[in-house]
């Protein structure tokens, strides 16, 4: 990696060197050690550490905190290219994940997963920046989606193995992370060692910046952070606690949402280019209001099993939608503030995750049915912020109270 090549002269290099290959290549080495730790998460706090409502709130409160502190990305990019970062904390994020079932207790697990969580949300953080710099506005939406996909697709097959091999070979919490993470891992020092230093056209500002005329980008990466957490915390908890979902059926209902993702998502890219971002999120926000009330419905109305399955496929396929939202702030953002202003607007999306999962899982305790409700209210106040984007969003015309748009080129 000590070689440096301007982003314009990538085209050059073998078509698996080139700039938007790694992005692909990180895209699925991610959600490997990520997403198979989601999936063994609530069985192995349940089963070894004896979690309920208020101990997995709290997990995922302590899970959220470095998603908070993203704005130092800022200043590690000063000293540290965004592209060296991204993969020293897709590194760190497979070694925490290796080593979880190492440590069965209310202590140790938050502590490993304070660790996997720095690696996931600098990575993350830089990630994003790096598709934002190294994308065309034109191929944006579509790759986006394609780089969502990919990472569904491996995904794939570590749940497939999951799914399969659990029961017949007796497979441990801990020979499944040590394997996922161990993937992940090894597929960063690769990354490290086998590609150049991209250089983008345009450099990034290396300070905190807060524009006034990104209001809107804020507020929605606001709400966005604060829905998704109550679906990440409670949604999985309840399949295990009120449904009884063993390991198994548990990853293999993320085996169904990877399987529609590989399917939808660039779909879901496609009709973010068609559509556009604010056509195409106020979709997203409808669609999540009518699945949060359903959820609620299942412990107001008792509901049954299949109905919550169900939801939770919806759920995540509507998620997909989300990079129209990555798509908007690339076509209203000066080239130069990608960098910074990704830091803080994750930090931005993490400022309810860090108090929210302990205090709605107090909330759980007493009504879990009301807990979704109150997501499904966050979903329809997004819904509303979403009329304000602009058909065509641009600098100078980020929401529609911001001015007539010129008319678009024929």
């Amino acid at each position: 990696m000590t070689r440096t090549v301007p982003l314009a002269e990538a085209k050059h290099l073998p078509v698996w060197r080139r700039p938007v290959t790694l992005l692909f290549l990180m895209a699925a080495a991610m959600p490997v050690a990520f997403a198979t730790w989601s999936a063994l998460l609530n069985n192995f706090v349940i089963e070894v550490a004896g979690f309920d409502g208020k101990d997995i709130g709290w997990l995922h409160t302590v899970r959220e905190i470095p998603g908070f502190l993203a704005i130092g990305v800022i200043a590690i990019i000063i000293f540290m290219r965004e592209q060296v970062l991204g993969l020293v904390s897709l590194l760190l994020l497979g070694v925490a994940t290796a080593v979880t079932a190492w440590f069965p207790s209310l202590g140790g697990i938050l502590t490993i997963t304070m660790l996997s969580s720095i690696g996931f949300h600098y990575y993350e953080t830089v990630n994003q920046s790096l598709h934002l710099q190294w994308l065309d506005k034109l191929r944006a939406p579509k790759m986006l989606g394609w780089l969502l996909a990919a990472g569904s697709a491996a995904t794939l097959v570590a749940y497939g193995l999951i799914v399969a091999l659990w029961e017949p070979l007796g497979l441990t919490y801990n020979i499944v992370y040590l394997l996922a993470g161990g993937v992940t891992a090894a597929i960063a020092i690769f990354c490290m060692f086998a590609y150049p230093q991209f250089e983008a056209p345009n450099p990034q500002v290396k300070k905190m910046i807060l524009r006034r005329r990104y209001w809107l980008y804020y507020l929605l990466q606001f709400m966005a952070g604060a829905r998704r957490q109550i679906f990440v915390v409670f949604a999985g908890f309840m399949m295990v606690e009120k449904f009884g979902f063993e390991v198994h059926e548990v990853t293999a209902l993320f085996l169904i949402n990877l399987v529609a993702n590989m399917i939808f998502a660039p779909l879901m890219g496609r009709a973010v280019f068609q559509f556009g971002e604010r056509a195409t999120l106020i979709f997203e926000y409808a669609g999540l209001v009518i699945v949060f009330l359903a959820y609620g419905g299942i412990y107001y109305f008792g509901w049954g099993v299949l109905l919550a399955a169900a939801l939770y496929v919806i759920d995540h396929m509507l998620f997909a939608l989300a990079l129209a939202l990555k798509t908007y702030f690339q076509k209203i953002a000066d080239p130069g503030d990608i960098a910074p202003t990704a830091a803080v607007a994750f930090t931005i999306n993490h400022i309810a995750a860090v108090f929210l999962p302990a205090l709605l899982g107090y909330l759980w305790l007493v009504s879990p049915g009301a807990v979704f409700l109150l997501a499904a209210g966050m979903a329809g106040t997004s819904l509303l912020l979403a009329t304000l984007i602009p058909r065509h969003p641009e600098p100078g015309h980020e929401t529609i109270l911001s001015g007539a748009a010129p008319a678009p080129a024929e």
